[in-house]
């Protein structure tokens, strides 16, 4: 593995774009510790000590830190996510914005453009909302998080905040162009990481201080091993449909009969159904947690709903199932896919082109997300199961599943579904002694 390293920066255009993200990252880290003008960090820190809930933990976990730190990357690139998926929700309901989407490449920029534009939208409107509860925290000792609320602090944090996520969002696109892998996945990624060192060291002095056994560790890091595995496979894993064209005659050019095949993914929807099951599931519990004292029914609510319990799981579990069938629904049309292959002549051996191939695809679709569904479900309630069971503490827990964790794994099979081809076309040794590594597909 040493070699495959090495030969990495043997090849001068992939050493440059290693580097260039290697430096992007370096950036991004630096900025998830300048604070926002006018934040009084000591009391910031003291509050959030006190009253972090499962929802700034969340949101924390895509800006690497940088919410409860409320530094000039606080948001994160959550807002240019946020308008990406309302731009996808977006092109099925109008049908401008779907007839662009057909028009390939212009297309696609222009709809790139409209998200840019909608992410400085829901930027201001962010910002706005944390410059306003900003101005309500108080530390436990009763010192102000925001010493001189006002004007001047609302448009300072709103500028600040607005400008952080444009430049993350700026770099990410820089990495996907001139670095390696995909940009924004990467500056999620490195967020993600840098919790490690912190997590891990919170689980070794719980060792030392005989609250575990070393023992016990030993388990710990096989779970985490086995569960890494079991997250490749789901991300890796496809069924494929064989797909035959006829010969055809194109101008002055004949192509021969050949046959491919439609690569079916497992979980089509990647971490969406868990990002959107986490939203939703996360916000009845902090109203019920507001409004408990005023109206006891909101104390049972919060009960119910508390994280990691047997309710919480379930409800959780049967979110990320719907989300799955509901965003593959969305990103991925059978009938489109049916007709293109019927205008170019292809066919899947034994069903008729047309109705009979969309319904057979949708039908195969269908049944292959039952068991990807069930297992994103079980990656994403793991932590808990830790949790509660082995009583591993949450920091950590939170790295062996769930979105992080799915994260973690794709970001890295996609950087190096990359870098292999760069080795490789370069007449390198890839990261595999036998075959090709194969990417997620999106």
């Amino acid at each position: 593995m040493i070699e495959k390293i090495i030969n990495i920066f043997r090849v001068p255009e992939l050493r440059k774009r290693v580097l260039f993200t290697i430096g992007i990252l370096i950036v991004f880290r630096i900025g998830a510790h300048i604070p926002t003008p006018g934040i009084d960090v000591v009391a910031l820190h003291a509050y959030f000590v006190q009253h972090a809930s499962g929802l700034l933990n969340l949101i924390d976990m895509f800006s690497g830190g940088a919410l409860l730190r409320f530094t000039v990357f606080a948001l994160g690139v959550m807002p240019y996510i946020s308008a990406s998926i309302i731009m996808q929700l977006l092109t099925v309901a109008i049908p401008y914005l779907e007839k662009l989407s057909k028009e390939g490449d212009a297309g696609r920029k222009k709809i790139n453009q409209y998200s840019r534009y909608l992410t400085v939208l829901v930027c201001i409107v962010q910002s706005f909302g944390l410059s306003a509860w900003m101005k309500s925290m108080y530390a436990p000792n009763g010192a102000p998080v925001v010493p001189d609320p006002g004007l001047g602090f609302t448009l300072m944090t709103i500028l600040t905040l607005t400008t952080g996520t444009i430049l993350l969002m700026w770099m990410g696109e820089r990495i996907t162009e001139s670095g390696i892998g995909n940009g924004v996945s990467l500056i999620i990624f490195a967020g993600i990481v840098a919790r490690v060192p912190a997590s891990v060291m919170e689980l070794v002095v719980k060792v030392k201080m005989g609250e575990f056994n070393p023992v016990f560790l030993l388990v710990v890091g096989a779970l985490f091993m086995g569960i890494v595995a079991f997250i490749i496979i789901i991300e890796q894993g496809q069924r494929r449909i064989p797909v035959q064209y006829a010969q055809r005659i194109m101008g002055r050019r004949v192509y021969g009969a050949q046959t491919t095949h439609i690569p079916l993914k497992i979980n089509p929807s990647g971490v969406m159904p868990i990002i959107f099951a986490s939203a939703i599931i996360l916000f009845p519990g902090q109203i019920a947690s507001f409004l408990g004292n005023k109206i006891p029914f909101f104390n049972y609510i919060a009960l119910l709903l508390a994280p990691d319990s047997v309710g919480y799981m379930v409800l959780y579990s049967i979110l990320i199932i719907f989300f799955t069938y509901f965003y593959t629904a969305i990103v991925f049309n059978p009938k489109d896919l049916a007709e293109n292959m019927r205008k170019f002549g292809g066919f899947i051996p034994g069903i008729r082109p047309g109705q009979n191939t969309s319904e057979y695809i949708e039908r195969t679709l269908n049944r292959i997300l039952i068991p990807g569904s069930i297992s994103l479900a079980f990656v994403a309630i793991f932590p808990s199961i830790v949790n509660v069971w082995l009583g591993i503490p949450s920091q950590f827990a939170q790295l062996m599943g769930g979105t992080s964790l799915l994260i973690m794994v794709g970001v890295d099979l996609d950087t190096m579904k990359q870098i292999e081809s760069h080795l490789v076309m370069r007449h390198y040794d890839g990261f595999l002694k036998k075959g090709k590594l194969k990417g997620r597909w999106l």
